[in-house]
């Protein structure tokens, strides 16, 4: 098993890599775009994007990522203690802070979002997107965040991993 140790850590730095890219998208493009447009479109692109979010492509990132951390990590575990012990916690971390926070706050409030009718006036689509809008973003930027040190340990574990191959 500790042989997979590092061709895993690979595949925890692409996975987390990509989740954090996701999110962290959202908060510096995404989002500031919609909350400078008519709010109207804003409801009606986040709805279309909620939707469209789920698919094949998205997946791995999204639920993968912390089972293949805990894998990487029960394979390091032969070959570097520490490294391991970052990649568990770095499974942690994104399960709680990453799928678990989304599950039960990000996605319920996306599914009331798209549950509504985009209104016609845009004094009362105003008063929606400012009820969704800066709370959701919120949970985005800590799930952003714990996404970002999930890769940090993940970068520095393969970097320890890789150094403990070349003692061997």
């Amino acid at each position: 098993m500790a042989r997979l140790a590092l061709p895993l850590s690979f595949v925890s730095l692409i996975l987390t890599g990509a989740i954090f890219g996701f999110f962290y998208a959202w908060i510096v493009s995404t989002m500031w775009g919609l909350d400078a447009a008519d709010p109207r479109i804003a409801m009606a692109a986040m709805q279309a994007m909620n939707a469209s979010v789920r698919n094949a492509w998205f997946a791995p990132a999204f639920f993968a990522t912390p089972f293949v951390l805990f894998l990487t990590a029960l394979a390091a575990l032969g070959r570097d203690r520490a490294a391991a012990l970052a990649l568990a916690v770095a499974g942690v971390l994104y399960l709680a802070g990453g799928l678990i926070l989304t599950a039960t706050v990000n996605v319920p409030m996306n599914e009331a979002l798209g549950a509504m009718t985009v209104p016609d006036d845009i004094g009362q689509a105003a008063e929606i997107w400012q009820a969704y809008s800066p709370r959701w973003q919120v949970f985005n930027q800590i799930r952003t965040a714990v996404s970002g040190l999930s890769l940090l340990l993940t970068g520095w574990a393969l970097w320890q991993l890789g150094r403990s191959a070349g003692r061997d």
